[in-house]
């Protein structure tokens, strides 16, 4: 993957599809020259989190401040909080010479197509929406009705994903590490 072209690409897929992992394993493979996105949010950091390095975070004015003054490439408010990711911050990290990842879900990936034409949106699929839930299920971190309200999302991301410029199915982390691997490789060349 070595070229002076960066490249921004965009990571979508539903909650437990295996995303956080696959950039994982993705990541240590190119440290070199990709980076994944920091996204600014007004909720609390959670523990073990850090400011700059899991999140930017920030509290609602100036976070309503940024919305007014255009900074969001893309932006949204989920569960009381505001999450986005700044336009200025994606262009720096464009031009230190990385590749850039946003994971972010599929309404946001559309915001950053409108914006950046050549960004490249990528869904990783799950093998099944069974398979989905049992994953969600297999956490044990949320309540019933919060993996119901998942699993309507999800049907909604997964219909968004006829959209995206690629789609990676999630049943097995080495082939889809080496597909995701492939498309980055590809659309750097190009």
């Amino acid at each position: 993957m070595e070229n002076n072209k960066t490249k921004l690409f965009v990571i979508s897929g539903p909650s437990g599809v295996g995303k956080g992992t696959l950039l994982k394993s993705f990541l240590e493979k190119h440290a070199k020259n990709v980076r994944l996105s920091i996204s600014f949010t007004t909720r609390q950091p959670r523990e073990g989190e850090i400011d700059g390095v899991n999140y930017f975070f920030t509290d609602e004015e100036k976070f309503k401040a940024a919305i007014s003054n255009n900074e969001f490439l893309e932006w949204a408010k989920y569960s009381d909080n505001y999450y986005g990711t700044k336009e200025a911050y994606v262009y720096k990290k464009l031009s230190e010479g990385y590749n850039l990842i946003l994971e972010i879900d599929t309404q946001g990936a559309f915001q950053v197509k409108n914006k950046i034409k050549d960004a490249s949106l990528i869904f990783i699929m799950p093998p099944s929406i069974d398979e989905l839930e049992k994953r969600l299920r297999g956490r044990n971190t949320e309540t019933e009705e919060a993996i119901k309200k998942r699993m309507d999302f999800v049907k909604c991301e997964i219909e968004n994903s006829k959209d995206f410029d690629y789609v990676i199915i999630n049943d097995n982390i080495e082939r889809a590490l080496d597909e995701l691997t492939f498309v980055f490789e590809k659309e750097i060349a190009n």
